[in-house]
């Protein structure tokens, strides 16, 4: 009988993919030094299968983009259902500083690309898409889920490429993540940027193999909410996020219904809004959250089973956004792809120590490290980077990242929707459209920096050309607390 299968064969190579990394990290130091996810290792495994031999096997990567377009949005749910604390932890402005911290990550990184952008146009690549320095925000910040699915997204305007040079800078950014990021923690431990219990955690963690050694108590994945006689409690978890998504589906057909009445340029807009998907996604799920506590539900919800499940899916998503990696694609693109990426790369790796240092007033150096990560990553990097010197989560940085996230999204919707603005120049031949995605990246930076005068007021431009701004106390030249 024919059934289809590709999704399945897809499926188990890059499961297949990730087992093989899984053994790498354990195995080879090279992996466990630096802190390579297992998904961004496997992904350059699947890179090289379908570029070089899934040709012969007739087998083609097409099928991975798709995969990351909805894997993104599956997370973004799960991660939006979950309930929030009692009592939210607001002491130092924790959660504010951070959120400026990275609204202004976004603004520059998009500031900075754009303007990259323009140097090229202007000078060796005439015709190069001016959406193009909008992939080091979408890449390095935002994720490669993201960062294909706006790119898919600029084909409808003529990039036929765009997918494939997005993943390619989500990769480059995760590369960015792992390597600056360990070089960031040694770096500190020799500058004294770490406290000496910091330091003493670190020494003690010894080779981090990624796999619980055996006479390890092995730590709780979820909770059981339903009787399993009934129905597993994953599959309820599970049916509650697919249900969003099925929504979320129905919720951004009904607005291109809408919007088709408008005419052509509804219609247009329409097929832009499908690419961006995940905002819609996480608008329905923020709404399908208020219905569960209006029906008082929410005790049904367990946060870990949606955390796997957020957990899954990015481990999934990553692998399969780099092996969906056209080397081809690439070539095309590489001067562009090389002078914006290491721009960006070294961008992150001065200013987020630099601004931290002066905004944040506690555990700076753990706030420092998974907001690096997540600027040049993703959020599971941050906290790959953040377990080093906080492998508890004692720390209020994790909880104040996940809090801030939700704000800065409500914050950046219009940066997202007016990511398309530099794109009608390359269909409609008018600049005006450019300048105003500029002037839109370039508020973002003036709103970052005013919250950041604000919150760090006289410590703002103290020691102005030193990188980290030391703390002075009784307690040394770094402690855990602000004095």
């Amino acid at each position: 009988m024919n059934f289809p299968w590709k999704l399945w064969v897809d499926i188990g190579i890059i499961s297949a993919a990730l087992l093989g990394a899984t053994y790498l990290r354990v195995k080879i130091r090279f992996f466990q030094k630096y802190l390579i996810p297992n998904a961004l290792s496997a992904g350059f495994i699947l890179l090289l299968f379908y570029n070089f031999v899934a040709p012969y096997l007739h087998l083609s990567s097409e099928g991975l983009g798709a995969m990351v377009y909805h894997l993104l949005s599956i997370s973004f749910i799960a991660m939006t259902l979950r309930r929030s604390p009692e009592k939210q932890v607001k002491e130092n402005h924790g959660i504010m500083a951070t959120a400026i911290a990275i609204v202004f990550q976004y603004g520059l990184q998009a500031s900075v690309g754009l303007l990259l952008t323009l140097f090229f146009i202007s000078t060796y690549i005439p015709d190069l898409f001016p959406s193009m320095g909008f992939f080091i925000p979408l890449g390095f910040a935002l994720g490669p889920g993201q960062s294909y699915a706006i790119g898919e997204g600029w084909a409808a305007f003529g990039f036929e490429d765009g997918g494939s040079v997005g993943l390619t800078f989500a990769a480059i950014g995760f590369l960015f993540a792992c390597f600056g990021g360990v070089g960031l923690i040694n770096y500190g431990i020799r500058k004294d940027w770490i406290s000496a219990d910091k330091k003493e955690t670190i020494q003690k963690q010894g080779i981090r193999t990624g796999v619980l050694p055996r006479q390890r108590k092995k730590p709780l994945g979820m909770y059981l909410t339903t009787d399993s006689e009934a129905i597993d409690s994953l599959s309820y978890t599970a049916a509650m996020v697919f249900v969003v998504y099925f929504l979320s589906y129905l919720f951004l057909k009904l607005i291109s219904y809408l919007l088709s009445f408008i005419g052509p340029l509804g219609e247009e807009l329409a097929v832009n809004l499908w690419g961006i998907n995940f905002v819609f996604a996480a608008i329905t799920a923020i709404l399908a959250k208020q219905l569960i506590k209006f029906f008082k539900m929410q005790y049904t919800i367990d946060n870990h089973a949606l955390t796997r499940i957020a957990g899954f899916s990015v481990d999934v998503m990553v692998a399969a956004a780099v092996g969906a990696i056209s080397i081809v694609v690439v070539m095309r693109y590489w001067v562009p792809i090389v002078v914006m990426s290491v721009t960006g790369g070294v961008l992150v790796l001065i200013t987020v120590p630099w601004m931290g240092s002066r905004i944040f007033k506690d555990h700076r150096f753990d706030r420092l490290m998974i907001l690096y990560g997540g600027m040049t990553g993703t959020m599971p990097t941050g906290l790959a980077l953040l377990r080093v010197i906080d492998p508890d989560f004692e720390t209020p940085a994790a909880s104040d990242y996940m809090f801030s996230s939700a704000v800065v999204f409500v914050i950046c919707i219009p940066l997202i929707l007016g990511i398309n603005l530099p794109a009608y120049t390359y269909t409609t031949g008018n600049p005006l459209y450019f300048w105003l995605g500029l002037a839109i990246s370039l508020t973002y930076v003036l709103i970052g920096f005013i919250g950041f005068l604000v919150i760090a007021k006289k410590r703002a431009f103290m020691k102005p050309r030193s990188h980290w701004l030391p703390l002075e106390g009784p307690e040394g030249p770094e402690s855990s607390e602000a004095p």
